[in-house]
This record gives structure tokens, C-alpha cells and sequence, in this order.
């Protein structure tokens, strides 16, 4: 099964608490770039995003109140193509589980992902990034129609 992503991207910016200042300068550093995409996040982020870019983001719930719920709905629905996740790692969130569970609905989509700042640079200046590309999504049929 393919999916074809366009080449105005929509892209998820999530951070943690201790990264949202890193993720704003890395927006800042990017913004031209950015300002070509569709782009949503959650909660606060998303606020500091927009005000930041001066443009506008597609703002969800905070991250623990179910913004990163709502951004796994969204991959899963083919309806976000890039996760730009910086989570902190020397911290334990309340709501890990969360986490873990965005991070594995998008590599089970494959869309795109990015958790540092390294990676999301190599991600935003991929010239993938500014085409159309289709992606291939792993057939899940056997796994869904096995017998329990």
C-alpha cells in the first residue's frame, strides 16, 4: 500500500517542557522553509510556534491533555506527514506512554520523523521534502485478520 504525501507537507511539531526553546529557535532558523508547509502542534507549543513564525499553526491539546493523542489520530488518518518530536531524555513525563505510543503509530505509518534537532535539519533540507513523494506503508491484512 502506497500513499502519496504533497509537496506541501503537513508537519507535526511537538516538544517537551525543556525543548521548547530549542525547538522555537530550530522554527526560527527554518521559518522560510517552514512557511511552505502546513503545520500543526500541541498545546503551548503551538501557541509559541505561531508567535514566534508569525504564521499560522494548527493548534491541538497540550501533550499530557491529549495533543499527542490527537497527533497519532492524525498520522494514523493520513492526515500529518512529518513528526518533529524534541523530547527530553534526562526527564520522565507523566505521560510517557503517550509518547511511546505517537512514536510507534508514526513508524507504523512511516511518515516522517525527526526527534532532534540534528536529524530535523537533515529532514527539512532532504529535497524529498519540497516534491511529491509516495511512501510505502507496510500491509498490515495478515496482522488484522489473524485469529485471536
Amino acid at each position: 500500500m502506497n500513499r502519496k504525501l504533497n509537496k506541501r507537507k503537513r508537519i507535526a511539531l511537538v516538544a517537551h517542557d525543556h525543548k521548547k526553546q530549542e525547538l522555537i529557535e530550530w522554527a526560527l532558523y527554518n521559518k522560510t522553509t517552514l512557511a511552505k508547509h502546513q503545520l500543526y502542534a500541541t498545546g503551548t507549543t503551538g501557541t509559541l510556534l505561531e508567535n514566534a513564525l508569525d504564521q499560522p499553526v494548527n493548534k491541538l491539546l497540550s501533550g499530557p491533555l491529549g495533543g499527542d493523542q490527537q497527533i497519532g489520530a492524525k498520522i494514523a488518518e493520513g492526515k500529518i506527514d512529518a513528526l518533529i518530536f524534541f523530547w527530553d531524555p534526562m526527564e520522565a513525563q507523566p505521560h510517557d506512554p503517550d509518547i511511546k505510543a505517537l512514536l510507534r503509530v508514526a513508524v507504523t505509518w512511516n511518515i516522517l520523523i525527526a526527534c532532534d534537532r540534528a536529524t530535523a535539519d537533515f529532514l527539512l533540507t532532504s529535497p524529498l521534502m519540497h516534491t511529491e513523494y509516495e511512501t510505502i506503508i507496510t500491509d498490515y491484512s495478515t496482522y488484522l485478520n489473524r485469529k485471536v
